[in-house]
């Protein structure tokens, strides 16, 4: 069985742009693997970089699949999605994905509950911003099911927040600007996973940031991979 990156009590920071592309089952569609425990079908989270007129196989994803289009246009039978579209295809559903003019998305697999079977499509460009806790701070809710929660949040520049615990555990991949805490600074690309009771205290400069965020789902009891995968 693959692993990577698959101690989840340990933090993760990765700054993409380093990492090697890997192969997929199709020669035009490459990876990069932040975090991965098992073979092709995996508990997963990549980089997913489709070439132009690229297109893989019919498949099901039987434990479901999370997608964020970061740049180009990810196409499948439900339509053609831009950069920010955010996707959801639960537990048993079936696509041909594809992209005519090439795409990058950052996905997640086989991380859903047993309950959470909604089909979800959002266009962030052109969904609401809500107040976040704090002055500078907005935040557009994606997801949330069983204690998970997903969201984009936007921080202006020089924006505080307090310190603060995740007792679930927190995902963070910056799509622009610069996010700081008191371990680090990380620009655009860079891929955190803090583990379950992880604390900190962030804040951005004059560059500010836009993030997407999960928080809850490390140690979350998800459907489970087939243990035909797990040798």
């Amino acid at each position: 069985m693959l692993k990577v990156n698959a101690d989840f009590s340990e933090r993760v920071v990765i700054d993409t742009s380093l990492l090697d592309w890997h192969d997929s089952p199709q020669p035009q569609i490459k990876r990069k693997l932040l975090d991965r425990l098992g073979n092709e079908i995996a508990r997963a989270t990549s980089i997913v970089s489709y070439l132009p007129y690229s297109e893989f196989p019919q498949h099901s994803h039987g434990g479901g699949e999370e997608i964020l289009v970061l740049d180009g246009v990810f196409s499948d039978e439900t339509g053609d999605y831009g950069p920010g579209s955010y996707l959801r295809n639960p537990p048993g559903s079936a696509h041909t994905p594809r992209s005519q003019e090439g795409c990058t998305i950052f996905v997640k697999l086989w991380q859903f509950s047993q309950g959470d079977l909604d089909t979800v499509r959002i266009y962030t460009h052109d969904s609401p911003w809500y107040q976040g806790l704090v002055p500078g701070l907005h935040v557009m809710p994606l997801h949330d099911c069983d204690g998970i929660g997903t969201a984009l949040v936007h921080w202006a520049p020089n924006t505080q927040f307090q310190g603060h615990i995740h007792p679930g555990g927190e995902e963070i991949f910056v799509l622009d600007g610069v996010f700081h805490d008191e371990w680090g600074s990380y620009p655009k690309g860079t891929w955190i996973r803090s583990p379950r009771y992880s604390k900190h205290t962030p804040f951005t400069q004059s560059e500010g940031a836009l993030i997407y965020v999960k928080t809850g789902h490390l140690g979350a009891e998800f459907i489970p991979l087939p243990s035909n995968d797990m040798g």
